[in-house]
């Protein structure tokens, strides 16, 4: 089955993702954030920078839990940086 390409949406929810994980981070390193989340730093470093843009729903729920940011506000949070991003569009 072959994928079909990723809208400038998802390519743009997935950069907004990363930047509210790397906020959330703080002073954190990678290394600690990534071992409490059980994926390697490449993996978040890839996600925070926006390079998966479409991470695995666990992995992303994991690197939440780590943080201890909730997936209902860090949904919130994408949705509405989304919305406000294709308003001023």
């Amino acid at each position: 089955m072959v994928r079909e390409p990723l809208t400038q949406t998802q390519i743009e929810r997935g950069r907004l993702l990363g930047g509210l994980l790397r906020h959330a981070r703080g002073d954190r390193t990678m290394v600690d954030v990534a071992r409490e989340a059980g994926i390697s730093v490449e993996t978040l470093r890839k996600i925070e920078g926006g390079r998966i843009p479409t991470p695995a729903f666990f992995t992303v729920a994991a690197i939440a839990a780590a943080l201890g940011l909730s997936l209902d506000d860090l949904l919130r949070r994408v949705d509405a940086d989304t919305t406000a991003t294709a308003v001023s569009a």
